[in-house]
Parts: structure tokens; sequence; C-alpha cells
């Protein structure tokens, strides 16, 4: 029995510091098709076997179950989402759930292609990773020249009703001297742009300290352009602060290195082989796949995703930024690749 005709306990979760369990990211694939060296080492991949990946009903049945437990919001994340063979009818799947917002993060290539399919089977926005406005640049950073394709795709989207925003990680040394020009972008393409610290986490494997540019570095440049930068009130638990020019361009800055935002996280991370991960830096989670294969009833599984919620402890990022002599988190020695973890440049 699919968990759409199941009739589930209302749960209202909350974890160990009162965080309530309301977001939810699904790993769709842990493939890509650009290799950005702060996600992934430069070595190379040996991709999950296909039987291990949830397949679609699978996904959604999880699906009903966080629903069941005060999720509302989803975002289908990878790897390249877009890579994952008929994304839209995952879609279509999960829009029949009660869900407030149905989300996609993607690097941008293939969007163009699938912005209007995926907007008439129900997804609500995306979020676009564009870290350079210089093609040279993401050629060597990205190993990738399809930088027109993303821009196309940015402009797709839009035309198709989907709202966009787009994240940018920074870092010193590759694109610190592109903020404004990255701002203006937004301005004239109407789209939010969103400016990430570098973090330690993923393929980070070059990850220090002294590459982070902080969130005061970020708006000391844009009130250096634009003049005061005023911050906008919050009005949810989303990781970005937002903060508004004088024109009224709205920017935002995801503090996770130098201000990370534990005490605010309500979310939890799915991985592409259907682990259920509680912190962006866990390396051990609730094996969900297992459960479903071997034939536990929704109920259960419920139940254990609410004792594993309410048990939480986790702060990593707060735990990390106060890390004496803090440097790179980990570094893979293996070709294998990690899926348990999903880039952080994939922000909410």
């Amino acid at each position: 029995m699919t968990a759409e005709l199941t009739r589930l306990p209302t749960y209202s979760l909350t974890d160990q510091h009162g965080r309530p369990l309301r977001s939810l990211r699904i790993s769709v694939t842990d493939r890509c098709n650009m290799r950005c060296r702060y996600c992934m080492p430069e070595n190379e991949y040996v991709w999950l076997p296909r039987e291990s990946i949830l397949s679609f009903e699978e996904i959604d049945r999880l699906v009903g179950i966080f629903t069941s437990l005060g999720v509302g919001k989803v975002r289908l994340t990878g790897g390249e989402p877009l890579l994952r063979h008929d994304l839209a009818t995952l879609v279509a799947l999960l829009r029949r759930r009660a869900l407030d917002d149905l989300a996609l993060t993607t690097n941008g290539i293939l969007l163009a292609r699938y912005a209007e399919e995926l907007r008439a089977a129900g997804l609500d926005r995306v979020t676009v990773s564009l870290d350079t406005l210089r093609p040279a640049r993401m050629l060597e950073f990205a190993r990738s020249g399809r930088h027109a394709d993303i821009l196309e795709g940015i402009a797709a989207a839009r035309a198709a009703g989907l709202g966009v925003k787009v994240n940018a990680v920074v870092i010193r040394g590759y694109n610190d001297d592109e903020l404004t020009e990255l701002v203006d972008y937004g301005r004239h393409s109407g789209v939010e742009v969103r400016f990430i610290e570098y973090m330690d986490v993923g393929g980070a494997t070059g990850w220090s300290m002294d590459q982070v540019v902080s969130r005061a570095e970020i708006l000391a440049v844009l009130e250096g352009r634009y003049g005061s930068v005023e911050p906008i009130r919050r009005t949810d638990w989303a990781p970005a602060e937002r903060f508004a020019l004088p024109d009224g361009t709205a920017v935002g800055v995801i503090a996770s290195t130098t201000a990370p935002f534990c005490r605010t996280c309500d979310r939890g991370r799915l991985t592409a082989d259907g682990t259920w991960l509680l912190c962006l830096y866990g390396e051990t989670g609730l094996d969900l796949r297992e459960a479903l294969r071997i034939g536990s009833s929704d109920e259960a599984i419920a139940a254990a995703i609410a004792d594993t919620w309410r048990l939480r402890t986790d702060r990593g990022a707060e735990v990390r930024a106060a890390a004496p002599g803090r440097g790179i988190l980990y570094q893979l020695d293996s070709l294998r690749a990690d899926p348990r973890r999903e880039m952080h440049t994939r922000g909410g």
C-alpha cells in the first residue's frame, strides 16, 4: 500500500534544541555533469549502482511519510538532479502531496530543456548554481564549457513561470571580484542572487579558512558599490539572510562558515541511496531504503523517523566554527564517491 492511501498520525516534532522538522532535501542521483572543485575531488568517481538508488515510487512513499510528520518543504537535489531520467514524473507524484513548497536545485546546464515540463508537472521554483559570469573561469574551475547553457536555462525557467534564485559560492582569489557583477546580472535578469560562504564539506579538498569571504566582507563590497544595504526581516527558518539595496533589489547571504545557522536548521537530507541524514556534516544516518525494501509499514517508518529526530542534537557547522586550527573536514583517498554528502553549493 502506498503512503497516499495510508492514514498516519500527525506529529508535532522537535529535536533536543527545539528545532521542528519542516524541510526535506532529496538527492535523486549522485551523478553530475560538472566537476566543481568545491564539490568533487580531482580523482574519478565510481558511481552508485543503479539498484541502490531509490525509485520514484520509494521517494514518493517516503515524502508521504515525512509530510505526516510535519514536513511541508521538499527540495530535489543531486549530484545534478536533471540527469535523473524523467524527473518530471517524480515532480508530478510529489505535487499530489500536502506540500507548501516543491523546489529544485540545479547547475542549470539542462534546465532550458526541462523547465516547461517541470513547471507543468507542478514544480514551484528552482535555485541555479552560478558562481561566475566568465565562461573561461567556469571552464577552469568546473571543467565545463557550457556557461551559455546555464544562462539560457535561467531565462527559460523564468519564462516558464518558475521562481528562480541564483546561488554563488564565493571563494577568495576565484570569484570574489565578481560580487557586484553577479548582483547586476540578477537585477537585470529578474532573479535574486545569494552568496554562500565557502564551506569545508563535500569534495572541497583544497579548502582553507583564508579562502572564505565572510558575510561582513560581502556586505562591505555591496555597500561600497550601491550605498546602504538594509537587512530584510526574516519570516522563516531559511538559511539565507536577505538584504535590500537602495533600489529595493534583494540579495541573500548564507554565512554558513562564519555565522552558522544550526540553531534554526529544520531540515533533513535524504541521500540518493536512501539514508536520512540530520546534518550536512553528518556521516551516519537512518537507512530508510532498507526499511522500505524489507516491507516495513508506513507507521513503523514514521515512528523510526520521529524517534530519530527527537534525539537530534546536531550542530555540525557551529562545532566546526569553534574548532581550533580548523582545516579541511576530510579528504577522499579512494575512488569511491561519497553519496551521503550533499554538495554545499546546492543551498536552500
